[in-house]
């Protein structure tokens, strides 16, 4: 199993050298591309250029995560006002929209952001709001996921995750939302860098789950194979297929 729109992003790019590496390998480490290469190969993606395949698909992951959210919330319950949107301000939800007022206050009083910074106006990449707020008189949607996207993971790309979702923790009135990473990283090392934590991450979606636990059986390293029992284990890191469910029942 994977995500339903998993084979339009996965796929080959030819390096400088004329080598085709999979678009989710690190290619300056073999193990990195040795497990992408396997998740395509189970994925049955042929060994060659695709046109569909998005030459950047960071971005692409983005977009794919918002809409297929939008559409299956929408079947799993429609009795739920749903708001799906791509880099919409956390200010738009009921937990946060005394974060607007905050900013412009700081606005008129520009001598203050040196202070308090601006760093709690968050635009995660995918929001997933409820029309009826539970906050009582509040007209604003309410937030119930914040979904960070990461195609791959650096040491630099997990810190902007916890960060943000850790000023989200701070900084919200009322209930927190849900909050988790979807990534397409092959090294289950570098998935646990953000798997494990203090709570700021609830959960880390694989977009080829299942590819990705044969490929590190067939071809992981003894430490990449215990990373990944570990955080699979701990509940830490989840197929994407589950997050629309998790979500629809939360």
């Amino acid at each position: 199993m994977s995500a339903s729109f998993a084979a339009q992003l996965l796929g080959w790019k030819l390096l400088d050298s004329g080598a085709l590496v999979a678009n989710s390998a690190d290619t300056s480490s073999t193990p990195s591309k040795q497990l992408a290469a396997a998740i395509l190969e189970d994925l049955g993606i042929p060994h060659e250029i695709h046109a569909a395949t998005p030459a950047d698909p960071g971005p692409a992951l983005e977009v794919a995560v918002r809409d297929d959210l939008a559409d299956t919330l929408t079947q799993l319950d429609s009795q739920r006002k749903w708001q799906v949107d791509h880099k919409q301000v956390v200010t738009a939800f009921g937990q946060y929209d005394h974060l607007a007022k905050l900013s412009a206050l700081l606005k008129k009083y520009p001598e203050l952001r040196t202070e308090l910074g601006r760093d709690y106006l968050i635009k995660p990449d995918v929001t997933v709001g409820v029309e009826e707020s539970p906050l009582l008189g509040d007209p604003r949607p309410f937030l119930h996921a914040a979904v960070s996207c990461k195609w791959t993971i650096r040491s630099d790309r997990v810190q902007n995750i916890r960060h943000e979702f850790l000023q989200m923790i701070r900084h919200r009135r009322g209930r927190l939302p849900h909050l988790v990473a979807v990534t397409a990283e092959p090294m289950p090392s570098r998935i646990a860098a953000i798997a494990r934590g203090t709570g700021e991450v609830d959960a880390v979606y694989h977009i080829a789950f299942d590819s990705l636990s044969k490929a590190v059986q067939d071809v992981g390293s003894k430490q990449q194979k215990d990373d990944w029992k570990e955080c699979v284990e701990q509940g830490r890191v989840l197929p994407y297929e589950r997050l629309a469910d998790t979500l629809a029942g939360w």
